[in-house]
């Protein structure tokens, strides 16, 4: 597993390029799965399910059209984008499983940090409850997504993967309705009064992968 920490802020255009190169060189068999860890400058992204009312602010950010799948997510400084680079096929060609992992590998990510990560049924990511607000209309516990998964397979390679907030602009997700959802809000590690850094985050991360992407045995992986 080639781990590859992206220095500053890196542009989008050539970042998914490289991305796509790398998946390439994958299924060829002529590279190893990856995991990068980056920041991007401030920026939204529309999956194949964005809807055009969702982006409430069109002239905000640059807008990049992407082969994902979701809707509108947000990426900027201070959130910790993950792109996971993996052989699902030789790991279960399970789609489904694969993105029940990646929320996993978050979940137990934010439990380094005593944070209580939670998945909810028809909405992908990972949410966190929030009782020290006001309470939703119908009297319901408020709830803030800390995390969104959208991910694409080619040749069942993955790409695309995680952005988690460290501790972004929240007031930069004004601009979209995140991942088309209205009803619940967003937050980030700091934002709950966490003082956590990028590294801590990474080390966090790294640590807690293979509990949910093991190592591939190269002989049974070979295609």
């Amino acid at each position: 597993m080639d781990w590859t920490h992206l220095p500053g802020l890196a542009d989008y255009r050539q970042t998914l390029a490289a991305m796509e190169d790398r998946v390439a060189r994958i299924a060829r068999g002529e590279a190893d799965e990856a995991v990068w860890l980056l920041e991007h400058p401030p920026l939204y992204t529309a999956g194949t399910s964005a809807r055009a009312e969702d982006l409430v602010a069109p002239g905000r950010f640059p807008v990049f059209e992407v082969g994902r799948g979701g809707q509108y997510t947000y990426h900027g400084p201070g959130q910790r984008v993950a792109y996971v680079m993996l052989d699902v096929a030789a790991r279960g060609r399970d789609v489904r499983r694969f993105v029940a992992a990646l929320e996993a590998w978050v979940i137990d990510t934010l439990a380094e940090f005593g944070v209580r990560g939670e998945r909810r049924e028809g909405r992908v990511g990972v949410w966190v409850t929030r009782p020290d607000k006001a309470p939703n209309l119908d009297g319901s516990v408020r709830e803030d997504k800390i995390a969104a998964i959208g991910v694409k397979l080619r040749r069942w390679v993955s790409f695309h993967g995680i952005s988690l907030n460290v501790e972004p602009d929240l007031g930069h997700f004004d601009g979209i309705v995140p991942c088309g959802i209205r009803e619940h809000g967003v937050t980030s590690l700091v934002d709950l009064g966490l003082p956590v850094t990028m590294a801590d985050v990474d080390t966090a991360l790294m640590a807690t992968f293979p509990r949910h992407f093991p190592m591939l045995d190269t002989a049974a992986a070979a295609r």
